[in-house]
């Protein structure tokens, strides 16, 4: 198992732990009280910094509740933390854009986060054609 160094930067916030049985994603929670009319941008404070392993990212998304809970959007779709980041200052933020006027409390879980292997080093190998079934084209799996 792998140890990782947190520092967290509120007392407010429950610490970080798996919702067992459930899911191998972590919850993330506001360290500040955000409001937030529709239209603005902020970056809500997560109230955590990590030392990962070397070789070692970790991914953040919005919950599946997110956006209905509190109307925000991730401004960069994903967050991407890579091992570099992991100073003593190094706080994870989520960047928000409120599509509704809206207010983030303490300790609301607004995202997760995984950590993942860096992506082994590749080699594209040029071709005319590719052996694999076509599917049809984005969007074929149908709409059911």
């Amino acid at each position: 198992m792998q140890k990782i160094k947190i520092k967290y930067f509120s007392e407010e916030i429950e610490k970080l732990t798996y919702i067992e049985g459930k899911s191998d994603w972590i919850d993330l929670r506001a360290a500040q009280e955000i409001s937030m009319k529709a239209g603005e941008f902020r970056l809500i404070p997560l109230g955590v910094a990590m030392q990962l392993p070397e070789g070692y990212e970790a991914h953040v998304v919005p919950r599946s509740s997110t956006y209905k809970n509190f109307g925000i959007l991730q401004t960069n779709s994903m967050g991407l933390i890579d091992e570099s980041y992991c100073g003593d200052n190094d706080q994870w933020f989520f960047p928000a854009l409120a599509m509704r006027d809206t207010v983030i409390h303490v300790n609301d879980r607004i995202c997760q986060f995984r950590i993942m292997e860096h992506q082994p080093r590749i080699e594209f190998e040029e071709t005319e054609c590719l052996t694999g079934s076509d599917r049809g084209g984005f969007g074929s799996t149908g709409r059911q």
